[in-house]
């Protein structure tokens, strides 16, 4: 640990730094809601007229420090104003500024390392479920601080990592985008290629009225109940946490909490378990749809999809399975699996799942049998659905490579921020290939 000095957190960095807002001034907000665990970019902002809240500037290190926030890992670092600019976010925050001592991105870096960690655990007081960090202790502990050259160097390493895990979001999101698109284009608006490759509504192609969906619909085409389109054969199994008995066939486990993971959105952390031989039936192949049917919360609707590709299998050592909580379906012909999903996302985002909730002892329950037997879709003609399968599956699979891409890069990135933060090894120390995985991606640069 050389040329690393012990200082008091409280003097390496500042809590809290005063800023001005006028009250009862328009400006932006950060809401707990908008950190992400272990991300460094905020997701977004609202603007409020400030009555109160820590405010601050781009850069300084926002902390959550209320029970499970801070366990879970919401810290961000602000980078989404404008010069000079002043916000302000929740009043669970302990925001955190760079000092003469210190800079901004190590801030960031220590506040979600272990050692931070630990000690701001340790800090909380309060009754169990309401705890928050006692600043004024946490300032007063004492930890090793290396010199703001090597901060440098250490931030340089692991922000590179960050920022491409970051370019591959982006990518995503943008491919998305274009496939999202395309299908509002093409089966909702009904202007997919028509045998003159012309669009078929805007062309004058036929529309009839169909009675059951009470609208027209392009001529050929169908409505069916989403049970038609689906065989119901995969049931979940939540297993054991050990072999034992005759569990010996191991798995992960995707649970409700794992499905914005598969979709990109979120953190994957399916857990290990261990089911019985006989239910391998029930593991996951390409294809396979997984829908959350029970859990959702007061703000939140049942319903959620993610669907496995070859290419999300790839993100798992073991076989994949659904908890008890999601239900696991089929497709009865695999070339719908793109309209099915884009389709199954627009009802539960304009909030037709609601109504087929039930709740038992406060846990909201997805009717699943009884709404997909109620719920009557346009049922496309299968040689549009082929040509949109075609345009969407090498898009998901690049989605899914990136997101394969992005979990190898946070493994390493969490493997090297302990041993960097603690000093344990120097930036200088590391590996050629551990300098080059740090180095940006050719691939995206040439973009």
């Amino acid at each position: 640990m050389n040329k690393w000095s012990n200082m008091l957190i409280g003097r390496a960095i500042e809590f809290n730094p005063k800023e001005t807002l006028q009250k009862g001034s328009l400006a932006k907000k950060i809401p707990m809601g908008m950190l992400t665990e272990f991300r460094r970019k905020i997701k977004g902002f609202e603007f409020v007229n400030y009555v109160s809240g820590p405010k601050f500037r781009n850069g300084d290190v926002l902390l959550s420090k209320i029970t499970p926030c801070l366990e879970n890992g919401k810290t961000a670092q602000c980078d989404i104003l404008d010069d000079d600019e002043v916000a302000y976010g929740s009043s669970e925050f302990i925001v955190l500024r760079e000092t003469e001592d210190t800079i901004s991105d190590f801030i960031f870096y220590l506040a979600i390392s272990p050692t931070f960690r630990k000690r701001a655990i340790s800090c909380m007081e309060g009754t169990s479920g309401r705890k928050r960090v006692n600043e004024n202790t946490l300032k007063f502990f004492e930890i090793p601080f290396p010199q703001k050259a090597e901060q440098v160097k250490i931030s340089r390493v692991l922000k590179s990592l960050d920022t491409k895990i970051e370019l591959n979001n982006k990518i995503n999101q943008e491919l998305e985008v274009m496939a999202k698109t395309l299908y509002d284009y093409w089966f909702v608006q009904y202007d997919f290629p028509n045998e003159q490759g012309k669009p078929y509504k805007s062309s004058g192609g036929k529309m009839v009225y169909n009675d059951e969906l009470k609208r027209e619909i392009p001529e050929g085409w169908e409505a069916k109940a989403i049970s038609e389109w689906v065989n119901n054969d995969k049931s979940g199994d939540w297993g054991k946490e050990s072999e034992q008995g005759g569990y010996t066939q191991k798995v992960s486990c995707v649970r409700g909490a794992d499905l914005n993971g598969l979709n990109g959105k979120g953190e994957l952390k399916s857990p290990t378990r261990y089911i019985l031989e006989k239910n391998s039936k029930k593991i996951l192949e390409a294809h396979d749809l997984i829908i959350e049917i029970s859990g959702g919360s007061p703000i939140q609707s049942t319903g959620r999809l993610a669907f496995v590709t070859d290419e999300t299998l790839e993100r798992f050592d073991n076989p994949l399975i659904c908890s008890n909580f999601c239900k696991a379906v089929t497709l009865k012909k695999e070339k719908y699996l793109y309209n099915f999903v884009y389709q199954w996302n627009r009802l539960y985002d304009h909030g037709v799942l609601f109504g087929w909730e039930g709740k038992t002892s406060g846990i909201k329950n997805l009717l699943f049998e009884s709404f997909v037997t109620n719920q009557m879709e346009v049922y496309p003609k299968l040689d549009v659905v082929e040509k949109f399968y075609e345009f969407a599956k090498p898009i998901h699979a690049k989605k899914q490579k990136n997101l394969l891409k992005n979990q190898k890069l946070t493994e390493l990135r969490d493997w090297l921020l302990p041993l960097l933060m603690n000093g344990q090894v120097t930036v200088d120390e590391l590996d050629v290939g551990l300098n080059m995985a740090a180095e940006p991606n050719s691939e995206y640069d040439n973009r």
